[in-house]
């Protein structure tokens, strides 16, 4: 009888741990100059209650910090790891005791991402990155734990010949053979594609074919509207393009049931002159709306009961990294743990997306786009005797400094100015270069007269749910409560009915 109680019990406790929504996770990358240490960046983390993080490596110090935390990880092979692992099945085998067995079960290790866009930023590798996931697999199955560590590999959109319309999207040919093993192992052991999606790159890429507002997920104008011409889907963001295409390219080798998980997305908060739409407001605008979008438990047109999970490219600034400055401006968080601008983690009503950020209050800023020369003259103007604007926090070794542009120096001096002038009929023009935004410009330390969040640090609670894979691969959705309360009440009715079964067999025995 105890046997059936307790198989009853884990009946129901499997049905409940399965009422988890989407969740929105973080990648964390260590290519900063200041980086805190891992203890600390798990505080981060407890404090903002994430619960999914995505590392770039397997580092011990990260791994060891993240043990009794109950925070879901996914571990990184590096692309320089993936030559070795894939030739050899005993570098793989210690590879999984060394990064996986000995952290399991107090660190939640739940995936290895084998390399990074292997197949277009190493290409020369794509003979041994399968071989290596399945060297990688069978060390796990080696050590029983198979079932709570998939293995994947995140790839780029890049490997996609043609994004939009998403109904007619395939895998580059010069791949198809590589992935087509990919999306075999994926299916063969349940386990997910990776993909690395970045709305920024393909709307700078399409040369203002996409408005803007269709990156940054905020609704379009009937005249704007995006729409598949040989499915008639709607498509009210950007990001659901892409992973729809993902989904109809899987489908086009015939492969089905392969959840697709957002392992890299975000928006650059700050750029150089070439790069106007790198900016503060855009990435607040677009992780605030990701959030919401998340929340909706929904996936793209074509996959409605597929939710889209993401993690947020990134944690911090990487600002060791090379290539242009919007390369190292992608973090919502500084070292101290202040965010870069207001985000909230928590999960927002469905179908709320915002046009904004942050509805603090308004606030000028410098254009993107303004001359430098007009920007220096309205600096002058502005802290001078005629503009009066208090302009101590933009000086060598105060918190406004940096970055030590004149666009951001400009917005501080400029919004200082009409803070104190809205009120009595003044403007935010500055021989046209400056503008309103209601997204608190504060970052870290800076805060941004006018700003009525003191602490950027204090958002609401977020309310991240676990993954829960099942059956062949996929992601569950949250069953309703409705549901859940059947289940249960149908147990409980099975568990007494079987109660006194038990109790009448064991009258009918006593009497033999």
């Amino acid at each position: 009888m105890l046997k059936l109680w307790l198989g009853i019990s884990l009946l129901i406790c499997g049905l409940l741990s399965n009422v988890v929504g989407a969740f929105v996770g973080i990648n964390i990358g260590t290519d900063v100059s200041n980086l805190p240490s891992a203890k600390d960046v798990v505080e981060l983390l407890k404090a903002r209650q994430i619960k999914h993080v995505r590392l770039f490596d397997a580092d011990a110090h990260m791994l060891s910090a993240l043990s009794n935390t109950g925070i879901e990880v996914i571990i990184g092979v590096t692309n320089n790891e993936v030559l070795g692992i894939g030739q050899s099945s005993s570098q793989a085998a210690a590879w999984v005791n060394k990064n996986v067995a000995a952290y399991l079960p107090s660190t939640n290790i739940t995936a290895i991402a084998v390399g990074s866009e292997v197949l277009t930023s190493l290409p020369n590798a794509a003979p041994v990155l399968v071989p290596a996931m399945n060297y990688l697999h069978k060390a796990l199955v080696s050590a029983n734990l198979n079932n709570q560590v998939k293995v994947s590999t995140p790839q780029s959109t890049d490997l996609i010949a043609k994004i939009f319309p998403p109904s007619t999207a395939t895998f580059n040919f010069s791949s198809n053979s590589t992935v087509f093993q990919v999306l075999q192992f994926l299916q063969n052991t349940n386990s997910y594609y990776m993909l690395n999606a970045y709305p920024y790159y393909e709307y700078v890429k399409s040369d203002g074919i996409f408005p803007i507002e269709y990156a940054l997920f905020q609704r379009l104008s009937p005249v704007k509207q995006i729409v598949d011409p040989n499915t008639l889907f709607h498509y009210e963001s950007m990001l659901d393009a892409l992973v729809d295409a993902t989904y109809n390219a899987i489908a086009a080798f015939n492969f089905s049931n392969i959840p697709v998980v957002v392992t890299e997305t975000g928006w650059p908060w700050f750029g150089s002159t070439s790069e106007p739409d790198a900016t503060v407001e855009n990435a607040g605008i677009y992780n605030n709306n990701l959030i919401r979008r998340v929340s909706n438990d929904t996936g793209p047109p074509s996959e409605l009961k597929m939710p889209i999970h993401a993690y947020i490219y990134e944690l911090f600034n990487e600002d060791k990294r090379p290539g242009p400055v919007s390369e190292r401006s992608w973090g919502i968080f500084f070292p101290n743990g202040s965010a870069v601008y207001p985000i909230n983690l928590g999960v927002s009503s469905p179908g709320q997306i915002s046009n904004n950020s942050s509805s603090a209050g308004v606030f000028c800023i410098a254009k993107p786009d303004a001359n430098e020369n007009k920007l220096q003259r309205g600096i002058d103007w502005a802290c001078g005797p005629q503009g009066n604007a208090n302009c101590s926090a933009i000086q060598p070794g105060q918190p406004c400094y940096s970055p030590d542009t004149l666009q951001n120096h400009a917005s501080y001096a400029y919004n200082d100015y009409y803070q104190r002038v809205q009120s009595v009929g003044g403007t935010c023009d500055f021989d046209g270069t400056a503008t309103t935004t209601t997204v608190d410009p504060s970052y870290g330390s800076c805060k941004f007269t006018g700003s009525s969040n003191s602490s950027i640090g204090d958002v609401p609670t977020p309310a991240f749910g676990p993954t829960s894979p099942t059956g062949k691969g996929s992601m569950a959705r949250a069953p309703d409560l409705g549901r859940v309360l059947a289940v249960v009440l149908l147990s409980v009715v099975f568990l007494e009915a079987m109660l006194k079964f038990n109790l009448w067999c064991q009258e009918c025995f006593s009497k033999l």
